[in-house]
């Protein structure tokens, strides 16, 4: 039974009983009672509260030394589900999760983002609501949805700012559209944030500073620094893409300037370098091919698109001395041949003290990683100690 009184106990610390079971560890009620410090009797309402709303339930019982055995509780991880959207410049993947970010279903299409937030919004409702009757869930059981954009987002109200291969996106209601469709908070940010929120729940759990560069279309880097999002005063921290490098020399940016690293190292920069030796290179995904032909004027362009990359990354490292960074996006599929290039600078170029323990990996999401990434952003808020009390608080006011 809840306590129907809103600021007792069984709601307002509620949550954070809820938070020591998000490590999927069943308990009994002696132990979270402990684990608090107040009376078993009040986890037992807390217990109970969390039972009501669906998030906890009994699991197999404890081990006794005599007597009725105690009944342990823990997160009930499929009763709800959170999607994951990852907006790519050509792209869209949606993908459906349970509480412990274990993918359900999930769907892709090729699409330009270039069409505008209308046409591209309602394909996400569109494959989010198939994935939903594919799952044979209802879009009462959705917590929340995570997306992530490839351009600049105003955190605070998951607008995007004045994206440059957005057109018709500036200052467009993300998350209130796509609300008119599935009645959860939708929380929007830059693809690069979402990616390394993503990749470090997947590989890196346990790893408090971490950089994850993506380099595709454009370039920009996700900042993870004590654990934390880095994000800046105004959500644009880790756009690398716009850094000048010395072997940019006059080439011209899409962002007006001249020399930047994205008209450098990005994937259509070392295509058109290979159209122009001959090649057949359309996009990143040809270059990605002839490196693993093994052609060797694509091998050498694409390390030294790692060596540009990796110039402005040793500068990152002297700044945020992070433990991994983690080499992201379509350029990253080429291998060992464009990390290669980005750790011989990185190692030429940083104190060695910086650089003893680093590691300079692929990613393990691979192209999957913005859909992870947004998925973990949409768990990280659907179980935050704030929606929680929310979500019991709910549950009084019905009762």
């Amino acid at each position: 039974m809840i306590d129907r009184r809103k600021n007792s106990p069984a709601v307002s610390g509620t949550s954070g009983l809820f938070q020591l079971l998000r490590d999927g560890q069943p308990r009994t009620r002696t132990e979270l009672a402990d684990l608090l410090g107040v009376a078993r009797s009040t986890v037992a309402l807390r217990v109970q509260a969390l039972m009501d709303v669906g998030l906890v339930a009994p699991v197999d019982d404890a081990a006794s030394t005599g007597g009725r055995p105690s009944s342990r509780f823990a997160l009930r991880t499929q009763t709800k589900v959170v999607l994951g959207v990852d907006i790519g410049a050509s792209h869209l993947r949606v993908g459906l999760t349970d509480l412990s970010g274990a993918r359900l279903r999930d769907a892709s299409r090729e699409l330009q983002v270039s069409e505008g937030p209308e046409m591209v919004l309602d394909t996400v409702a569109e494959l989010g609501k198939e994935l939903l009757q594919r799952a044979g869930r209802s879009a009462q059981d959705v917590l929340a949805i995570g997306v992530g954009v490839p351009g600049p987002v105003e955190h605070l109200t998951g607008r995007p700012i004045n994206p440059p291969i957005m057109p018709g996106w500036h200052g467009f209601d993300v998350p209130g559209y796509l609300q008119g469709h599935f009645a959860a908070p939708v929380l929007v940010d830059n693809d690069v944030n979402v990616m390394s929120v993503g990749e470090r729940a997947a590989a890196w759990p346990g790893v408090q500073d971490l950089i994850f560069a993506k380099v595709a279309t454009g370039i920009g880097a996700g900042i993870i620094c004590n654990g934390e999002l880095l994000r800046g005063a105004d959500g644009v921290a880790g756009d690398l893409g716009h850094i000048r490098v010395p072997h940019g020399a006059d080439l011209l940016c899409r962002c007006g300037n001249h020399g930047c690293l994205e008209a450098v190292a990005s994937g259509p920069a070392v295509a058109q370098k290979l159209r122009e030796l001959g090649r057949d290179a359309a996009d990143s995904l040809d270059v990605v091919a002839l490196v693993q032909q093994g052609d060797r004027e694509a091998v050498q362009v694409v390390r030294q698109a790692g060596r540009d990359v990796g110039e402005v990354l040793s500068a990152c490292l002297s700044m945020l001395n992070p433990a991994v960074i983690v080499i992201g996006g379509s350029m990253a599929l080429t291998g060992e041949h464009f990390i290669a290039g980005v750790r011989e600078v990185v190692y030429s170029r940083t104190m060695p003290l910086a650089t003893q323990q680093l590691q300079i990996v692929q990613s393990a999401s691979g192209l999957d990683a913005g859909m992870v990434g947004a998925s973990m952003l949409a768990i990280q808020h659907a179980l935050s100690p704030e929606s929680i009390d929310r979500m019991l608080a709910g549950a009084v006011a019905k009762a």
